[in-house]
């Protein structure tokens, strides 16, 4: 499942023992890759291959995903459960300043570290990122809650078939929420091969309340169903996840926005927000566009990235059309060519944006 010269290793910690990939005898300016969900550091390796050899990359395995141990997520602290195992990865490590390259849900973790530890980053890249007010449950540019309890996000949202598919570690694709074919129409806007790697990637997905996808809470507001305390969808709800404050960061490195114009689950018309999908008439009982409009998560991302632009970063947003969310799969010589154009920005000597003071 390694691609040659790719290598697996593991180390402890101060908060836990994390699986991350590297390439053979490289050193240089590090390069650290966070996935997203239900996926693994595997989704990185051609783009760790790419990159020239002034670079060592390192993919990580978040808590629950790949070989990390599955320790507990308290999604109630957004996802600084994630982000907190990043930085002590970074220190065991003894990585110093590092780039930072995020996906999806990994995006989300690159979000809290660039708002908490700006200083230590020399560049970040966002791919395809979860909303800075999180996934589901909010509307306008400012992320205002469709309801107080956060209704239509967290843990209940998931769908139980693809969950109980993903816990048989289901491998073929008749069914069509079968991770394999999850893969195929939602992960990516082409056809990719082979997949049985990223499929063998989503299976390492550990299932549960305190893992994928979480507990939930019933809701007296439609869709029913309401954010718990606990696992991974419920640390992307909006009453749990929301960093719209950028521009208090103590340092600005460059950043670079990086997304597929075709993307199905980080969009305004998200196919996975259960507000698009009751608009749709797929999920039932929608009640309306002044009561539960969809999510415009773009508009939330350019909203808070143009405020940090504001306050003296340098923000990049560049969109590979047709590609859909899995950028750096589907399009991988774009997406090396997008990453070396802000990891040059953020290379050692190049000018910075002014600390927030």
């Amino acid at each position: 499942m390694l691609l040659p010269t790719v290598a697996a290793g593991r180390i402890a910690t101060s908060r836990l023992t994390v699986n991350y990939l590297e390439i053979e005898g490289r050193s240089g300016e590090p390069v650290v890759f966070v996935h997203g969900n239900v996926s693994s550091s595997l989704f990185w390796q051609r783009a760790m291959l790419d990159l020239p050899a002034q670079y060592r990359p390192i993919a990580v395995d978040l808590r629950g995903f790949g070989d990390t141990d599955p320790l507990p997520v308290d999604a109630t602290r957004g996802l600084r459960d994630y982000s907190d195992d990043l930085s002590a990865l970074i220190e065991a490590l003894d990585l110093g300043r590092v780039h930072l390259v995020g996906w999806s849900l990994g995006g989300g973790v690159v979000l809290h570290q660039l708002r908490d530890h700006a200083e230590r980053l020399r560049s970040v890249t966002l791919v395809n990122p979860v909303s800075p007010y999180g996934f589901g449950g909010t509307h306008g540019s400012d992320g205002r809650l469709n309801s107080p309890d956060g209704a239509g996000s967290g843990g209940g949202t998931a769908n139980p078939e693809f969950v109980r598919l993903l816990a048989a570690g289901e491998t073929g694709a008749e069914s069509p929420l079968s991770p394999r074919a999850v893969f195929a129409a939602c992960y990516v806007n082409a056809p990719v091969e082979p997949a049985d790697g990223y499929v063998a990637s989503m299976l390492s997905t550990r299932i549960g309340d305190d893992h994928y996808p979480g507990d939930s809470r019933t809701s007296e507001t439609w869709p029913g169903v309401a954010p718990g305390d606990r696992g991974v969808l419920n640390c992307l709800a909006p009453t749990h996840f929301r960093i719209d404050d950028l521009e208090l960061a103590g340092a600005r490195p460059p950043v670079l926005w990086l997304r597929g114009s075709a993307d199905v689950i980080v969009s305004d018309t998200s196919l996975f927000d259960l507000a698009h999908l009751g608009a749709l008439g797929v999920v039932p009982g929608w009640p309306g566009e002044d009561r539960c409009p969809a999510q415009p998560m773009l508009a939330q991302t350019r909203a808070v990235l143009a405020r940090y632009a504001a306050a003296g970063g340098q923000v990049r947003e560049a969109v590979v059309e047709g590609a859909g969310h899995s950028v750096h799969i589907e399009r991988p010589e774009e997406f090396t060519a997008e990453l070396l154009g802000v990891l040059r920005e953020g290379a050692p000597g190049a000018p910075a944006g002014a600390p927030a003071g």
